[in-house]
């Protein structure tokens, strides 16, 4: 099963290369230059809409990234602060809530981008279009989704993400 999914996880990954390659779009680096390179997670919290209560659904000390590359692509992940590996099949499947990762097209248009998404850590995403609002202020970048019903906590009702990511040097 693992074999499988690294499997066609780098077909994914190399047929996104080759597409990019072949001439998917670039982004003009003179109208989004801040937001281009790699940006490592510094924290993440969730915003309930019914309460305005803030969670930290991934821990205190939660670790991943997101990359913008010049060639129109991205690549998001976040994981839970203190993730443990799976032993038993209910241990995998609940490392599925722990973890937000997906990779795609970007389209990039002033403090928005969207991806495309082409591969997901869950595959109800695959072929929707995420949209995000960032504001990149020096070495820090701020995110923030749009109110939806997370797959991670859909038992919270309509959320959003509130992360801020630096950027690595």
């Amino acid at each position: 099963m693992i074999t499988t999914t690294r499997r066609s996880l780098s077909k994914t990954l190399a047929l996104a290369a080759a597409a990019a390659a072949l001439g998917a779009p670039t982004l003009a680096a003179a109208d989004t230059p801040d937001i281009l390179g790699t940006w490592r997670l510094v924290s993440y919290v969730v915003e309930v809409q019914q309460t305005g209560e803030i969670m930290p659904v991934m821990g205190a000390k939660p670790s991943g990234g997101v990359v913008f590359t010049p060639n129109g692509r991205v690549f998001f992940m976040l994981t839970a602060d203190g993730r443990k590996p799976g032993k038993t099949d209910a241990e995998k499947a609940a490392l599925l809530d722990t973890i937000v990762s997906y990779t795609g097209r970007a389209e990039i248009k002033g403090d928005q981008w969207t991806t495309h998404v082409e591969a997901a850590w869950n595959p109800q995403w695959v072929g929707t279009a995420q949209t995000r609002n960032f504001k990149v202020d020096g070495d820090k970048l701020q995110v923030t989704t749009p109110w939806r019903v997370m797959p991670n906590w859909a038992d919270k009702g309509m959320t959003r993400s509130l992360i801020t990511f630096e950027r690595q040097k």
